[in-house]
């Protein structure tokens, strides 16, 4: 869930769900708020567009096969032939409660989100071959050196004549990204 403070009728939650499908649970969500409206989008991760700055040619899950697991290149109707196949189920909750903008915002953050999603599905499926051996203490290295890196970015990144030493913000543990 995210919000914002200075921002209090702003809110945005997205809950996931994984289902070993190819999107065929119409109900995955039923239990949850039976009688709200809802919109269903599904996402193709191999032939839906994405935004051109996003492209990237060793992403193409058209043209992507894994070394390691021998799954890829998605063909047209690659939901119902692929096996193995999971499907990713996300309840995205969006709500901005000022008149005049609520719609237009609303329908802009969906619109964002539905991209972020799509992109980083992508490139779960494309990166398959560098964390598919990943144990899960691999998994939890790897996200503290992430977190790491960025924290150093986004230090960096910030205009300021007093930078701190890389040390003093990997020792930061009140820095958030």
């Amino acid at each position: 869930e995210y919000t914002c403070s200075f921002l209090p009728k702003f809110s945005i939650h997205i809950e996931t769900k994984y289902e070993d499908n190819n999107g065929s649970n119409d109900n995955i969500f039923d239990s949850e708020a039976k009688d709200v409206e809802r919109d269903v989008c599904f996402i193709d991760i191999a032939y839906d567009e994405i935004p051109e700055r996003y492209y990237k040619d060793s992403e193409d899950l058209r043209y992507f096969k894994s070394e390691k697991t021998q799954r890829g290149m998605l063909k047209e109707g690659w939901r119902e032939a692929q096996k193995p196949i999971m499907c990713s189920y996300k309840l995205v909750t969006v709500k901005f409660e000022v008149w005049g903008l609520q719609t237009r915002v609303e329908q802009f953050v969906h619109k964002v989100i539905r991209d972020i999603l799509m992109i980083g599905h992508r490139q779960a499926f494309a990166w398959v071959d560098e964390w598919y051996d990943m144990t899960m203490d691999d998994v939890r290295n790897y996200e503290k050196n992430m977190h790491e890196q960025t924290n150093i970015k986004v230090w960096f990144d910030q205009p300021s004549t007093n930078t701190p030493s890389t040390n003093e913000i990997q020792s930061d543990g009140n820095t958030s990204t």
